[in-house]
């Protein structure tokens, strides 16, 4: 298997958790957070989302999903259009105010897409490619996927458990295994 069938196969499992995560939520469902300090559902999908779509659309050199699809405007969120969620306080993140799944599902998947096109274009000889000096080692296009898949399979493991959770909290249980 090279490089980019890993990093391929990775993002789909990911992305066929997110609509099985989110199956069957409220609105409410989607919001709830056991703490003050905690994140939500909706946020933890909306997040892995934006991060994929934020690293993605830079290495292939088109414009995010996000404000490119009206993305952006569809959810209203009071964030800067900019923000994907990374270094968000908990208060920024309780203003997560998005209640609807579909709203969640659609923008994944317009964002597969894209990431597919994007991975398409790239070859494994592209991996070693530097695009950020400012750390060391600095970046390169292998580290940025490397990351990409880290952050959406935490992402999505953490909102299946809070789903776990919300539904404790209920006495409800939808057998939601979260496996792909």
């Amino acid at each position: 298997m090279q490089t980019l069938d890993l990093v391929r196969e990775s993002l789909s499992r990911v992305h066929a958790l997110v609509p099985a995560v989110l199956d069957g939520l409220t609105g409410d469902d989607l919001l709830w957070r056991a703490d003050s300090e905690a994140n939500s559902i909706g946020w933890l999908i909306w997040h892995l989302t934006r991060i994929e779509d934020d690293h993605l659309a830079a290495l292939g050199h088109v414009e995010q999903v996000w404000t490119a699809d009206g993305w952006y405007q569809r959810f209203g969120l009071p964030y800067v259009k900019t923000a994907h969620g990374f270094r968000m306080t908990p208060t920024e993140v309780g203003m997560f105010n998005t209640r609807g799944a579909r709203l969640l599902n659609g923008y994944a998947a317009a964002v597969w897409t894209q990431v597919q096109w994007v991975l398409d274009s790239l070859t494994d000889d592209d991996v070693d490619q530097v695009i950020d000096q400012r750390y060391t080692p600095p970046v390169t296009i292998g580290i940025r996927l490397a990351s990409v898949m880290v952050e959406t399979a935490q992402h999505v493991g953490q909102a299946g458990y809070v789903r776990g959770l919300r539904e404790r909290t209920l006495g409800v249980s939808s057998g939601w295994a979260g496996t792909a």
